[in-house]
């Protein structure tokens, strides 16, 4: 029986060394290296055609089920401190009656899904800022050029212009707003920018603090730009939001934008890793859902013998940061994680754990995860990661995903 992920043989070194030259200079993808190791795997990975549309399939169905307990969420503002929501959110979400939900357009997200003795698994979704966009489309496209086997998948952020450019039309302006200290941020942002142009769509980046909002529109004001965008496109996590000064710089992200956004910040809603904690109170079915993500419970429900059976996650952690798995995490820093769970559990989250299998590859034994991109819903590429442990951290490779059986896009 061939398994649903398998990884191949690596490159060889000219062709390994034009992927990665490329990947900087075609694809902005400036962070290669990390420390002694390069950030990027020599091996893509293959997945069964027949694996790719189930998880295509279950991901856009996981998106629709999501934005309506997303809507209804807005709407329901006595379960958002289940959901653990920082409390200068909370004031803002909280009265439901005076605001409307920021106008929003082009809904991307991403699903990180994980092959387990139980079948494909979900581990969370990347609702507010998904990333992985250049891995998944300029870089795999890459490989797949040298590579002789494997079809490459849709490239999500050619899918995300397309459709902001459906939205905008040509000559429309969007504002790219980001952490612009960050470098890692900057180069999603720079490779977005440039599949817009393709689209004849302008792009300015920008940090938050760049935009003035008025009335519930967006303008940017800063020493570089004047101008008012069509649409904001937001790279900024939305917990962070609240930092900026004055408030006024932020609170629109959360409701009353006549601004197009995307995504607008919501989406902590389901971003939330206690989202399947407010289900029961939820009138909106969510049967996929509850299909694959694991069972998840608040810790203090946690019975007293828990390691080995539950993983503790921040609210909003990402990247896998300060996730505490037993046998995995240090004893230590496990410690730390349970002592503050139990200290304020409403700031964390226990997801039954799962029996994540590894595969073989040329570094030997790897846990890999297949994130799956959708945009307005459909499903839009595939982002590989490869672990040494069973923890998709920062310390896990990018790899690119290859489709085994599945005949080549049209050009």
């Amino acid at each position: 029986m061939i398994p649903p992920i398998s990884s191949t043989s690596p490159l060889p070194a000219d062709q390994w060394a034009a992927v990665r030259s490329r990947a900087i200079f075609d694809c902005c993808k400036w962070d290669v290296q990390s420390e002694d190791h390069c950030v990027l795997a020599r091996s893509p990975l293959l997945i069964d055609a027949a694996d790719w549309q189930t998880l295509a399939t279950a991901a856009e169905r996981l998106a629709v089920e999501a934005l309506a307990a997303e809507r209804e969420l807005f709407h329901r503002p006595e379960l958002h401190q289940i959901l653990g929501l920082p409390r200068t959110i909370l004031r803002q979400l909280a009265h439901r009656d005076r605001f409307e939900p920021p106008a929003e357009a082009c809904r991307v997200m991403r699903f990180d899904f994980h092959h387990t003795s139980d079948g494909w698994r979900l581990s969370e979704v990347n609702a507010d800022v998904p990333g992985g966009f250049i891995e998944a489309g300029g870089f795999t496209r890459l490989v797949a050029q040298y590579l002789g086997c494997g079809t490459a998948p849709p490239d999500p952020a050619s899918v995300y212009a397309a459709a902001i450019s459906e939205r905008v039309g040509t000559g429309g302006l969007v504002a790219l707003v980001h952490a612009t200290a960050y470098s890692d941020d900057r180069q999603v942002m720079q490779y977005l920018a440039a599949q817009l142009a393709k689209h004849g769509v302008r792009s300015i980046l920008v940090s938050p603090a760049h935009l003035r909002w008025n009335s519930g529109r967006a303008r940017i004001e800063c020493s570089f730009a004047s101008e008012t965008p069509d649409l904001v496109v937001r790279f900024f996590p939305g917990e962070w939001l609240p930092e900026l000064q004055p408030r006024v710089c932020w609170i629109n992200y959360f409701h009353s934008s006549l601004t197009f956004q995307s995504n607008p910040a919501t989406a902590l809603l389901i971003q939330s890793k206690r989202f399947p904690i407010a289900w029961n109170y939820l009138q909106t079915p969510l049967p996929t859902w509850r299909t694959f993500l694991p069972e998840t419970i608040c810790p203090s429900q946690l019975p007293r013998n828990w390691r080995g059976e539950w993983v503790l996650k921040p609210v909003f952690g990402r990247v896998g940061r300060d996730v505490g798995i037993a046998g995995i995490t240090q004893e230590n820093e496990l410690a730390t994680i349970a002592r503050s769970a139990k200290r304020s559990p409403t700031e964390w989250a226990a997801q039954r754990q799962f029996d994540l299998l590894p595969i073989a590859t040329p570094d030997g034994t790897r846990f890999p995860s297949i994130g799956v991109f959708t945009v307005n819903g459909a499903a839009s590429g595939l982002y590989g990661r490869l672990a040494r442990k069973r923890l998709i951290d920062h310390e896990a490779q990018d790899a690119a995903v290859l489709i085994r059986g599945a005949r080549p896009e049209a050009s």
